[in-house]
């Protein structure tokens, strides 16, 4: 039967379908004999947390639940071919607002699961990242077996071991705690991972959901579904892994009919119009809107948030309105971060930029050794004079295990190639040379000096103002600029604090009206999310919007590149003006 047909789990009209609250089911079920029998179950289970009718039982999930969860069961279960055992769709993901009944939707499912298994003694799990999380998974499931008196007599509850025990086919459901980063077993062939987001934070997540998901392999009928909220900080991890490819599933990037996303997140109009404010589109994102939550409650909330201090609004719109985290959402974000995505160029390359402009200068932030070493290059075009902008930073393992928060995050952008995570292994034996040839600098050190000689060798340094460093902390750096015969006056100090007013005032405005452009990282987009600005009577400062964790030091760097570009400087290899090519002379 397999063999019979094809199908698509694409669904490219996702975005009208969402505005017209349609099913984001690409296709019908595949069997829909197993689907029907599969919802029969699903809807017969009782939610328990809400109370008895006249009927003395509680509400069922036929009776409580919207139509885009019986579409998601139908999908799930109906996807196993009945003559095989064999499933022909495997993954699926569900992204949702939280209080759309995320947990009880789990719960059912696997509640679900346990009952149409056939296989003899399988294991089926519930994988949540807290203890917290589990608990929240396993006492609805645990609340619908026990209100069913038939129920009761074929499965049983082991509440201690959070398990359900199907005493027919010896098949048990776990509920498991991930606390531990390790998941030993991967003999399941039915799992379900709540909060998704939640594993992204962790550094293992990916070997340990490998172990937790490797005993599918094996068995014909199993499957995998994650569900989850967006994250309180930008994707990062397996979590981002995950989402991108779903998304390119969905959008039919990504031809896998194995794998069917339920995402339920704003179109990107309405991202850019600010649609997720109005509550007239608060069911995009939350379509249990008036069964689990409500419109009122969702707007109340927002309402406080937007006169509150701090991360409150960017962290309600992440998991009550499925916001993406990004450059956006805070009131105190620096000015030109509204415009930052838009003037992104990938191709700018560092040789590209050296290629294409008339002078550059370079930007230097150092940090401490639990910050990042920032680097910009920053150029002024041929004929069009925008400034283009081209980043890298450094950082040593300090950072991963003192700031465990960001790990992946920072794990993520060293596999883009804009972050180097430098090795510690060389240590023991830096600067033990018997004479200044031997002596060797720190791996930061180094390649941050031979970018900047990369720069110098093309002739487009100024012969005064060419780099610009934070004056902390730096000295290691200009001894070794003065090894390849860079000093004062072409390494200057950068005055920071207010004394940057006019490059954080001036690079927005480049951006705004795009005389500037970036290569486009997403380590850049991070960082420029993460700067928050503060103002004074008569001076705007930058500042981390989190200490420790929010990292801003590319984006110093680049300031400290801005303040060098706005002295118009002139390369060294051309004694022309710059206006000589823009048809007029200033004398």
């Amino acid at each position: 039967m397999a063999g019979a047909f094809k199908w698509s789990t694409a669904c490219l009209d996702w975005r009208e379908r969402i505005v017209a609250r349609e099913s984001l089911v690409p296709c019908p079920p595949l069997f829909a004999e197993k689907a029907e029998d599969a919802l029969g179950a699903f809807k017969s289970l009782q939610v328990v947390d809400l109370p008895k009718g006249a009927n003395d039982r509680h509400p069922t999930l036929g009776e409580v639940c919207d139509e885009f969860v019986f579409d998601l069961v139908a999908a799930i279960f109906g996807a196993e071919d009945p003559e095989t055992g064999k499933r022909l769709i495997k993954e699926f993901m569900l992204l949702i607002s939280k209080k759309n009944g995320k947990s009880m939707i789990a719960a059912g499912i696997m509640v679900t699961a346990l009952i149409v298994n056939w296989r003899p003694n399988a294991i089926l799990q519930i994988l949540a990242p807290t203890l917290e999380v589990a608990n929240n998974s396993f006492e609805p499931a645990m609340g619908m077996v026990r209100a069913d008196p038939e129920l009761s007599i074929v499965l049983k509850v082991v509440e201690h071991q959070r398990q359900i025990k199907h005493l027919g086919t010896g098949a048990v459901l776990k509920v498991i705690a991930a606390d531990s980063d390790t998941v030993a077993g991967g003999k399941a062939s039915i799992t379900l991972i709540e909060e998704l987001w939640l594993f992204g934070k962790k550094p293992k997540a990916a070997a340990m959901l490998r172990e937790a998901l490797g005993g599918g392999s094996a068995r014909p009928e199993a499957f995998t579904l994650y569900i989850t909220t967006h994250s309180d900080e930008p994707p990062s991890g397996v979590f981002k892994t995950k989402l991108s490819y779903f998304r390119d599933v969905r959008d039919g990037v990504i031809d896998d009919p194995s794998a069917m996303a339920m995402l339920y997140e704003w179109p990107e109009k309405m991202l850019d119009d600010e649609a997720y404010l109005d509550p007239a589109f608060f069911y995009i994102t939350n379509p249990h809107i008036e069964r689990s939550v409500t419109v009122e409650w969702l707007q109340g909330e927002l309402r406080r948030e937007q006169v509150g201090e701090g991360e409150g609004l960017q962290i309600f719109l992440a998991k009550h309105l499925n916001v993406e985290i990004g450059l956006r959402l805070r009131r105190d974000r620096w000015r030109g971060a509204d415009y930052w995505e838009l003037r992104a160029d990938t191709t700018l390359t560092l040789a590209a930029l050296l290629e294409r402009c008339e002078v550059a200068v370079v930007g230097v932030d150092g940090g401490g050794l639990d910050d990042l070493y920032g680097l910009c290059v920053a150029g002024r075009e041929r004929s069009t004079g925008r400034w283009l902008y081209w980043f890298k930073a450094w950082c040593w393992p300090d950072v991963l295990s003192r700031r465990k928060e960001i790990a992946t995050i920072l794990t993520d952008y060293a596999k883009d190639g804009d972050l180097v995570i430098c090795s510690d292994e060389m240590l023991e034996t830096l600067g033990l040379g018997e004479d200044d040839e031997d002596y060797e600098q720190p791996q930061d050190i180094r390649e941050i000096v031979a970018v900047i000689k990369t720069v110098k060798e093309s002739g487009l340094l100024p012969k005064e103002n060419a780099v610009g460093l934070d004056p902390q902390g730096v000295g290691d750096l200009v001894d070794a600029l003065a090894k390849i015969g860079l000093e004062a006056p072409q390494v200057v100090a950068i005055g920071q604090g207010f004394r940057l007013m006019s490059a954080i005032v001036g690079l927005a405005r480049k951006l705004k009206f795009g005389g500037a452009l970036h290569c486009g990282s997403r380590m850049m987009a991070w960082c420029v999310s993460n700067a928050k600005e503060e103002l004074g009577r008569q001076t705007v400062m930058i500042v981390k919007n989190v200490q420790g964790t929010g990292k801003i030091d590319p984006f110093m760097a680049g300031l400290n590149a801005t303040k060098l570009l706005e002295m118009n400087p002139v390369a060294a290899n051309d004694n022309r003006s710059p206006y000589h090519d823009r048809g007029f002379l200033i004398v």
